[in-house]
């Protein structure tokens, strides 16, 4: 009887296994195929000059500069303005917020935060920084509240990371005599680093994608000349495919945004990459 039910249980474990494993290959299967349909149609148009000249003749022809160079600048000031806000605001509701009812709300607040539609977000940057701030349409708009997409999402990564590290680190730093906010800089955060970076990449590779919320404050269909201060406008990748696909007429178009979305997809797969490089680093330190 003993047997039957051990055999039983091996069974089910295994079962159970190859079903986590079919979907593991299914998900696997199905990015893989993605990349290969976006690579296959458009590796073909990118080259040096794909990534260095400005478009031409309507956006039939030329490169993708202004658009990667906006895309860069969005993502560069979302992170800037995000990521220290998001820490601090976890490191307070993890290292000095009171455990009440109201931090409670608070977390179910910022998780609610993190599910908001992205262009509910693009409204409240257009009626709060372009028209009230008097900003207007431009990357420093569109840095703001690709900022506040992210903001949820560092958050509640860095508040993990940071609940993620023993006490017994804290009561030993504090039992040396050292300051609450000394323990938290030298001791908490190092150790918590890795978590940390794992919420701003998550970030990057969201907000590098976005296109609803650039629409309204950021992005221009075409601009022939680049951004030279945070107030101008500017193109961006995703929103820089969109026009193409849809509002383009010729079919010299189609093969650009295909490009355009080759540039776009390796470029968040590298950010990725380095930051998965860097939070192991510091991983292997910790250890």
């Amino acid at each position: 009887m003993k047997n039957n039910n051990l055999q039983y249980r091996h069974l089910k474990e295994k079962f159970v296994f190859s079903i986590l494993g079919l979907t593991l290959l299914a998900a696997v299967g199905i990015l893989g195929l993605i990349i290969y349909f976006i690579f296959s149609k458009g590796i073909g148009v990118v080259d040096l000059e794909f990534l260095t000249q400005m478009p031409t003749n309507g956006m039939t022809e030329g490169g993708i500069l202004p658009a990667l160079l906006g895309s860069f600048y969005l993502v560069s000031g979302s992170i800037l303005f995000a990521a220290p806000l998001g820490v601090f605001a976890a490191i307070y509701m993890t290292e000095y917020a009171d455990k009440s009812k109201t931090l409670r709300m608070i977390r179910i607040g910022v998780n609610n935060l993190a599910g908001v539609p992205s262009v509910v977000f693009g409204l409240f940057g257009l009626s709060v920084f372009v028209k009230f701030f008097n900003f207007g349409v431009s990357i420093l708009s569109g840095s703001l509240t690709l900022g506040i997409v992210i903001l949820p999402t560092i958050i509640r990564a860095s508040e993990e990371a940071l609940m993620a590290v023993p006490d017994e680190y804290r009561h030993a730093s504090l039992a040396l005599g050292i300051t609450k906010w000394e323990t938290i800089k030298r001791v908490v955060l190092p150790a918590s680093i890795p978590g940390i970076i794992t919420g701003c990449i998550l970030g990057v590779g969201r907000v590098a994608g976005e296109t609803a919320p650039i629409i309204f404050t950021a992005a221009t269909f075409y601009t022939a000349n680049l951004p030279t201060s945070v107030f101008d406008e500017a193109m961006a990748l995703p929103y820089h495919i969109y026009a193409l696909v849809t509002a383009g007429t010729s079919p010299k178009q189609v093969p650009l945004a295909y490009g355009t979305a080759v540039v776009l997809l390796f470029l968040v797969i590298s950010i990725n990459l380095v930051a998965t490089l860097i939070r192991n680093h510091y991983g292997r330190l910790n250890d």
